[in-house]
């Protein structure tokens, strides 16, 4: 029977072992899978209400979140390739980058960004040192493509089985119970990793907002020329820069008043400057500082610390790469869950069983008395009757 369990334990252990290194290999689309179904699966529960079975409010819940964020990528490279195109021809700047880069000399021309415009420069040669490139580095770019598509893929998948089958791996975890402290850590760290990431997302929306409506107020009152471009773009695309630890927003909001202020000091008008430096100064306090103040502490969970989350979102990606930015704060919910939950209870346990323990060693003396004085009041007790 002892040989039967070593033989299934070292099966296993294997099975765990092989498991363990294929997902390390796809830990950063598993980790951000984990990460997007903490953060739906209210969204994924409030469908019920229309009664929809569990697959269709996956669906919904998935296309919500990659319908809209296509969408606003696509618009945000063809608005940038627009603008891009229009900044160089009308400061003529391929011509400075032809004399100074070898690698520009065959370009003579930036192409009109549509399908048309794209195939007559390909016919007129002006496409030729892109493809050239594309030609040397063909195994590189083709390796690139296809990781992406295949994380993508995993990260579709498992998200949305976890939307439709997490609760079946919550009811097999808690079937290892014991004494009830897995059942109450697991569940504290279930409903504490809800509230984080879906806090996340929260903050992600309402950050979103807070800059669309601030950029476009600031556009308003500011004459043409000290205008912010797209600001409904540029809010939503702050909103999701803001889960980048330390820089986060502002990986937006400085290229978007540097690109406001440049055109600005190359016409020679130097007093809309103060409009742009105005900008600058909104985009700090109302849409960076004052959100950071007040709606991280709101929407950081239950008993997690607000500054150690934005600690581990800030170390996360530096010590373990990009997935860092999802996985830590998940690491940190685990362990700070364990620590408040299971920690307590098992050392009250385990202080009782010393306690225990200590309790029958001091009373093993009187123990042993006690039937000598058993009999000896029994004898007495007998005296009378006698």
């Amino acid at each position: 029977m002892n040989g039967n369990r070593f033989v299934v334990a070292l099966f296993g252990i294997l099975v765990a072992t092989v498991i363990g290194v294929l997902a390390f290999e796809f830990i950063a689309p598993l980790t951000i899978s984990v990460f997007l179904y903490y953060s739906t699966r209210r969204y994924h529960h409030a469908l019920s209400r229309f009664r929809l079975p569990a697959n269709v409010r996956a669906a919904i819940v998935m296309a919500s979140l990659a319908v809209p964020l296509i969408l606003l990528i696509s618009y945000a490279t063809v608005l940038l390739a627009i603008e891009a195109q229009q900044f160089i021809e009308q400061y003529a700047l391929i011509d400075v980058a032809s004399q100074n880069f070898e690698w520009f000399a065959g370009i003579n021309d930036i192409p009109e960004f549509s399908i048309q415009g794209l195939y007559e420069a390909y016919q007129a040669g002006d496409l030729a040192p892109f493809v050239e490139f594309a030609t040397e580095h063909a195994a590189f770019l083709t390796t690139l493509i296809s990781n992406f598509f295949l994380n993508l893929f995993v990260l579709v998948i498992v998200t949305y089985y976890l939307l439709i089958d997490g609760h079946r791996i919550s009811e097999w975890l808690l079937q290892f119970d014991d004494g009830a402290i897995i059942r109450e850590y697991l569940e504290a760290v279930d409903r504490e990793l809800e509230a984080v990431l879906f806090g996340n997302l929260l903050n992600v929306l309402a950050i979103a907002l807070i800059a669309i409506g601030s950029f476009s107020a600031y556009n308003t009152f500011v004459p043409a020329a000290a205008e912010v471009p797209y600001p409904a773009l540029a809010g939503a695309l702050t909103g999701i820069a803001s889960l980048v630890p330390v820089v986060g927003m502002k990986i937006i909001y400085v290229p978007l008043t540097i690109a406001t202020a440049l055109p600005i000091v190359l016409n020679g008008d130097p007093a809309n400057l103060l409009f742009v430096a105005g900008f600058f100064a909104v985009a700090v306090v109302v849409v960076d500082t004052i959100p950071d103040l007040v709606l991280r502490p709101l929407l950081s969970g239950e008993d997690t610390h607000v500054g150690m989350l934005m600690l581990a979102y800030t170390l996360g990606p530096v010590v373990l790469g990009f997935y860092g930015l999802f996985l830590a704060p998940m690491l940190l919910v685990v362990g700070l869950t364990f620590a408040n939950t299971a920690l307590p209870r098992l050392l009250e346990d385990s202080s009782t069983g010393r306690g225990a323990a200590l309790t029958t060693t001091q009373s093993e003396p009187s123990e042993a008395g006690t039937p000598d004085e058993t009999d000896d009041s029994a004898g007495l007790d007998e005296q009378p009757a006698g």
